[in-house]
């Protein structure tokens, strides 16, 4: 089982910039892509970006494009999202995800980003 603790949310003036993490924990597993997806009131949850571990191929939904960048650390453990040029519309609940090698995908527990205009 992967657990994931998510972290780095908060509350932002537009055109600011937020960094999350997400660190995944856990034994007995090997994760091949992590990722950020987040959720607005009343709206289905969404991608924002995924980050493969082994060959950090990332992937952005077209509305974070050129805002948003997805790493992760050294140690595979840890993935970020820094949010750059922060909009209204960004505000969301955003939760980490990581998918392991035969095993059911993982959430964390979300955190919550907060843009006001």
């Amino acid at each position: 089982q992967v657990q994931l603790v998510e972290s780095g949310g908060g509350l932002v003036q537009a055109g600011g910039s937020l960094r999350l993490s997400c660190t995944a924990s856990g034994s007995g597993f090997s994760i091949y892509v992590m990722g950020w997806y987040r959720q607005a009131p009343g709206k289905q949850r969404e991608l924002v970006a995924t980050i493969t571990i082994r060959g950090s191929t990332t992937t952005y939904a077209d509305s974070v494009k050129g805002r948003f960048t997805i790493s992760r650390d050294s140690a595979k453990t840890t993935v970020y999202l820094q949010m750059n040029s922060l909009k209204p519309d960004d505000t969301a609940v955003y939760y980490c995800n990581a998918r392991p090698y035969g095993l059911p995908a993982s959430w964390g527990q979300g955190t919550q980003v907060t843009v006001s205009s």
